[in-house]
């Protein structure tokens, strides 16, 4: 029979584990608190995930580890957002598996694994023979799972402890909303400086369109383009060629927004170069076409109409390349269309241009548009269409340059409504006055 232990030795007993306790708790504590004024300071999510992992790899021990934040609004949430990753051995560095990551999207709670081969959670599949043991726990906002914490091979060859995974499980608690707070700062950070970049750019494109119309005795000229977002896509300019000859064309690039408006300044810089040679209307229009096609991706146009105005003989030589057919009003009468040109330009390689020239008539109204004015659509999709702005342009044949842009855009604002600018919007007048 075996003989009772003394009351003494069992107290002693009692006191030294609650010793060795006490003191495990003070160093988690310490651990805690440690990283919480390591990470409490800084902005930057890299530099906190990475302190993190550091100081998780000490906290149990651990050969390697990594963190993996989530993105929850992509359409695939399993797809790693950010990862930080550290080691203390020479192994190649160890990546979450998608199998590890969408345990913890469906479970959502702390997961120690000390033998992976044979676990039956985890069964068919395949693990890197560098792991021996790992231990992944949860980044919980809210119930939603922000990241995870994953470490790999306990230090020693001996598996990872309960504890140790609590461990691990408070540090992911308390470093959660830490690093989510300074990813949404990091988030907000890009959007600003996204945010001065459009604005920026949407400066140079503004600057890359006329100042002023030209001043041409005899003639008013006028322009104006709406962008539907900060930066467009549509171009306008009044190029002069020589003393009495002005260029004026009207363009519309494919797309929106900064790939829109960068398309739109090479397609400006063509024209120009191009104009400057003093070529004529279908000439320019041929070799601006080559130039676009060997400098823009096969799924981007630009549709153009380009005009040369001799202001001594009041003759207009025109090639339309596929824009909206602009319109030509006298004093009385029917209105002209000019349609006489080709395809977009950038669609094809090499392509025959046509060529117009019309009088300009005393009292002649030459009005250009961009497909965002007969587009314009009210609330419930109804397009103000060109029909409504043939109509509108019967009423304002004797009006000046100017007063026809505004009555445009006041009838196509009126149309829309509440609804939103879907397009760019340009109109380019052109009239010579009575004599």
């Amino acid at each position: 029979m075996m003989a009772e232990q003394p009351v003494e030795t069992i107290n002693a007993q009692v006191l030294l584990d609650e010793n060795r306790r006490l003191k495990h708790a003070v160093q988690e504590l310490s651990i805690l608190n440690d990283l919480a004024r390591a990470i409490g300071g800084s902005l930057d999510p890299q530099e906190i995930i990475n302190t993190i992992i550091r100081r998780s790899l000490r906290a149990i021990n651990a050969e390697q580890g990594v963190i993996t934040l989530v993105d929850q609004e992509a359409n695939d949430p399993m797809k790693t957002f950010v990862r930080a990753m550290d080691s203390s051995v020479e192994h190649e560095e160890f990546h979450l598996t998608q199998s590890l990551l969408g345990w913890m999207h469906l479970n959502k709670k702390p997961l120690l694994v000390n033998s992976p081969r044979t676990d039956d959670r985890f069964r068919g599949v395949t693990w890197d023979d560098s792991i021996s043991t790992l231990v992944c726990v949860p980044m919980m906002i809210k119930s939603e799972l922000k990241g995870v914490i994953t470490a790999y091979n306990k230090k020693g060859g001996a598996g990872f402890t309960e504890d140790e995974q609590r461990l691990l499980s408070i540090i992911a608690a308390q470093s959660a909303q830490v690093v989510e707070n300074a990813r949404l700062n990091e988030r907000e950070r890009q959007l600003l400086k996204m945010q001065e970049e459009i604005r920026l750019a949407s400066k140079i494109q503004n600057d890359l369109l006329p100042k002023a119309a030209p001043d041409i005795p005899g003639y008013e000229i006028a322009g104006r383009s709406i962008p539907a977002q900060v930066v467009g896509g549509d171009y306008f300019d009044f190029i002069p060629v020589n003393d009495h000859r002005l260029a004026i064309c009207v363009g519309d690039v494919s797309g929106k927004g900064l790939p829109a408006s960068l398309l739109m300044a090479n397609t400006q810089a063509t024209l120009r170069g191009q104009t400057f040679i003093n070529p004529s209307a279908h000439e320019c229009m041929e070799r601006s076409n080559k130039l676009l096609f060997d400098s823009t991706s096969p799924d981007k146009f630009v549709t153009m109409f380009y005009s040369v105005l001799d202001v001594s003989s009041h003759q207009l030589s025109y090639s339309n390349a596929g824009h909206d057919i602009p319109y030509l009003l006298s004093p009385a009468g029917p209105l002209k269309r000019l349609n006489v040109g080709g395809v977009p330009l950038s669609m094809l390689e090499q392509f025959p241009f046509q060529e117009e020239t019309i009088a300009m008539q005393p009292g002649d109204l030459l009005v250009i548009c961009s497909d965002g004015i007969p587009e314009a659509m009210d609330v419930n999709q109804v397009q103000f269409t060109d029909e409504k702005l043939s109509l509108l342009l019967d009423t304002l044949r004797a009006a000046s340059a100017v007063d026809v842009i505004d009555g445009i855009v006041a009838a196509v604002r009126k149309h829309a409504g509440t609804a939103p600018q879907a397009d760019d919007m340009t109109v380019v007048v052109v009239k010579r006055k009575s004599e």
